[in-house]
Order: C-alpha cells, then sequence, then structure tokens
C-alpha cells in the first residue's frame, strides 16, 4: 500500500509539473508573439518563478496522488465515470459546486497570507515577481503551495464529481492560474466589460491585486470581493 501511494504521488507530481511547463510554457510563448518585448530583462526572475513552481508541482501532486490512489485502488473518493449515476444536470453544477468553493478557500487563504506575518514568512515569495509573467502562476512557497494544494483534494471526498468535470475544473484552475499573471489581457474587452465580466476575474482585475497588495483576491468569481468591499474594479492601466 506504501509503495502504490508513493508512485501515485510521483507520478501526479509529474503530471502537475508538466501541466505546469506545457501551459505556462505556450502562453509565455503567446506572449512573445503578441507582446513582444514584455518579459526582456526578466529572465532572472521567471527562473525563479520555474523553480518556486516545480517545487509546488511536488506539493500539489502528493495530495493528488492519494486521491488518485483512493479513487483507483480503494474507492474511497466520489469521483465517478458513469454519466448515468446522476442527472446530467449535475454535471455543471457540480463544476461550478468546486469552483465556487474553491474560489471561496483561495479568497479567505490569500486574504490571510497578506497579514504582514504570514506576507513575511510566506506571500512574498508570489509577489517577489514584479510584474508576474505567465511563469508566475505557481510560484508559491511551500506553505502557500501546501494551502492550495488541499483543497480540491478534500472536494471529491464530500461532492460528487464526475471524471470529466474534474479534469474541467483543473483546466480551468490552470488556464486561468497563468493567464492572470501573464501580464496583457487575452479576452476581448467586450467579454472583461459585459455584466459576465463584471463578476469575473481576469488578468485586468487581478493585475490590480499585484500592483496594490490589498485588494482582488479573489481567484474566479469577484463575489467576496464585492461581498467583503475589497474589490477596487480593474487596473489602472491597459493591459490591451
Amino acid at each position: 500500500m506504501t509503495v502504490a501511494i508513493i508512485l501515485s504521488a510521483l507520478a501526479m507530481t509529474l503530471i502537475v509539473g508538466v501541466r505546469y511547463l506545457v501551459t505556462s510554457g505556450v502562453f509565455a510563448w503567446a506572449t512573445r508573439k503578441v507582446r513582444p518585448g514584455l518579459y526582456d530583462g526578466l529572465e532572472p526572475q521567471i527562473r525563479r518563478e520555474i523553480g518556486w513552481s516545480l517545487m509546488s508541482a511536488a506539493i500539489y501532486g502528493i495530495p493528488a496522488g492519494v486521491v488518485a490512489w483512493a479513487w483507483q485502488d480503494l474507492g474511497w473518493t466520489l469521483i465517478y465515470t458513469d454519466p448515468a449515476a446522476y442527472p446530467l444536470w449535475y454535471m455543471p453544477l457540480s463544476l461550478l459546486a468546486f469552483l465556487f468553493l474553491h474560489d471561496t478557500w483561495f479568497y479567505w487563504t490569500h486574504r490571510l497570507m497578506h497579514v504582514p506575518r504570514w506576507f513575511r514568512l510566506a506571500h512574498a515569495v508570489h509577489h517577489a515577481s514584479r510584474p508576474p509573467t505567465a511563469w508566475a502562476a505557481m510560484s508559491f512557497h511551500p506553505i502557500e503551495a501546501l494551502t492550495g494544494a488541499l483543497v480540491i483534494p478534500l472536494l471529491v471526498f464530500v461532492i460528487p464529481i464526475h471524471v470529466g468535470m474534474l479534469g474541467l475544473v483543473l483546466l480551468i484552475m490552470t488556464v486561468m492560474g497563468v493567464t492572470n499573471h501573464m501580464g496583457w489581457e487575452m479576452f476581448p474587452r467586450w467579454v472583461v466589460h459585459s455584466r459576465a465580466g463584471y463578476w469575473l476575474i481576469t488578468a485586468s482585475h487581478h493585475q490590480r491585486h499585484h500592483d496594490e497588495y490589498l485588494c482582488n483576491f479573489g481567484l474566479y468569481f469577484r463575489f467576496w470581493d464585492r461581498l467583503c468591499g475589497t474589490d477596487r474594479g480593474l487596473s489602472a492601466r491597459s493591459l490591451y
């Protein structure tokens, strides 16, 4: 059993690390094409971001490996593969539930990380990226990486979710984490300034967090920022 858990954790660490390198690499390449020169002079910072991110990949990989083992070998999780196990309408509902609960966890732990003591201890690593790049999405101190690595693995034990929807959660988490840090706005203005955009976080919104620190703490949605009075809108400078 111990060997199976270790092998599963190693496999998931490799998957998370490769997923990070591929996704960040693609958007870094796109940045060079769309915003040439944006990352000029940031090579030492990018190397640090990659180093911290690969360390974070190992921290994310361990609980993910435990989940994979518990699902495949023991059937302990609530991950299911048969689409007929629940009504089809439950699939998008479970997706939204995972995203909202993950966003809630992220908002409050992120605010905690901005308490001066915790900021100096852990979160300063992430904010050392000035400006953040497409490589910074997982650039965390191990303490912060641990807070982010636990929530989705815990949710699969309490909320049923189809394996395809779980994969979509991880895809959204990865893509938004990268694109919100890459220093330019991928989404068109009509999306960012639409009614839906009013509630969603994109690079224009998260960049303001990196500029001003004590605002815009959310991950996917602006719900908690608006409810708690920490939403200061989009970045003061255009990312287009």
